[in-house]
């Protein structure tokens, strides 16, 4: 089963690499890998031709000027070429070297449409301690009226999920992930199964944590993608979301673990 992998990049030459090895890593090596990068300008295009022969005719990649992150998502799925499709940042990288293999076999064996797992989150100086951790496992879509979805970098589907649901709403600034989520799992009801592992590890720092300011974006990104899709929800509702991440925070503050790039949890 061949998986398409996108990587969305720009300016990304500080983490490129652990990202591009932690995909050399994986078990499962029937990929499909594409880089779309919005013309960056600091040797992230140089990363990615001296990355492009080993994986030896199994990654593409342009670089252009994009509209937005969305943007150049939606260019990915327009090249992808795989039966599932998934989403791996640049400033981050896969925590175990068995995530793909995991993907494929749970999709192909229990024939779902979609899977999704774990992420969690370290900070840029110290890779190997976990400072949140993001678990899916209690996600259910009528959740999604409350402002949680499952972890989008876990995140992996069927092609044709894109051809039924359609692709990223790029005029959303922040939280377009939240929009095609809702679709696909609350409207449209794609079949879709909890992996519990922990998928990828995220750098803290993102445009979606960046500060007060990108919260209150992803606050009015998640009322109108509830609103457009006529799911009923209100303010109140979706402060609930902070209140889970704060006790996530907590959890892994109390209870410390390292984690080890390539190694399961």
């Amino acid at each position: 089963m061949t998986i398409t992998i996108i990587t969305t990049t720009y300016n990304s030459a500080a983490t490129l690499r652990d990202t591009f090895e932690s995909v050399l890593r994986q078990t499962h090596q029937d990929i499909d890998y594409i880089v779309v990068d919005g013309a960056s300008t600091d040797g992230t295009i140089d990363i990615i031709r001296d990355y492009e022969p080993r994986f030896n005719g199994r990654m593409h990649w342009l670089s252009e000027r994009d509209k937005s992150l969305y943007d150049a998502m939606n260019k990915g799925l327009a090249m992808a070429k795989g039966k599932v499709i998934g989403f791996l940042n640049s400033d981050d990288f896969y925590t175990s070297t068995h995530v793909l293999e995991r993907v494929a076999n749970v999709i192909g064996e229990e024939q779902v449409q979609a899977v999704y797992g774990d992420i969690h989150y370290a900070r840029p100086t110290d890779l190997k301690r976990c400072v949140r951790y993001y678990s899916s496992r209690f996600f259910r879509p009528s959740w999604m009226r409350l402002g949680f979805m499952p972890a989008h970098p876990s995140f992996y589907c069927r092609r044709e999920v894109y051809e039924q649901c359609g692709h990223f709403d790029i005029s959303y600034k922040i939280a377009s992930d939240f929009e095609f989520l809702l679709r696909a799992l609350y409207i449209h009801r794609v079949s879709a199964r909890y992996i519990p592992m922990d998928f990828v590890t995220m750098r803290t720092g993102g445009t979606s944590n960046s500060g007060m300011q990108s919260h209150r974006q992803i606050m009015r990104d998640h009322l109108r993608a509830l609103h457009v899709n006529h799911v009923w929800s209100c303010l109140p509702l979706l402060c609930l979301r902070y209140v889970y991440k704060v006790g996530e925070i907590l959890v892994s503050r109390i209870f410390p673990h390292k984690v080890r790039a390539g190694e399961a949890q």
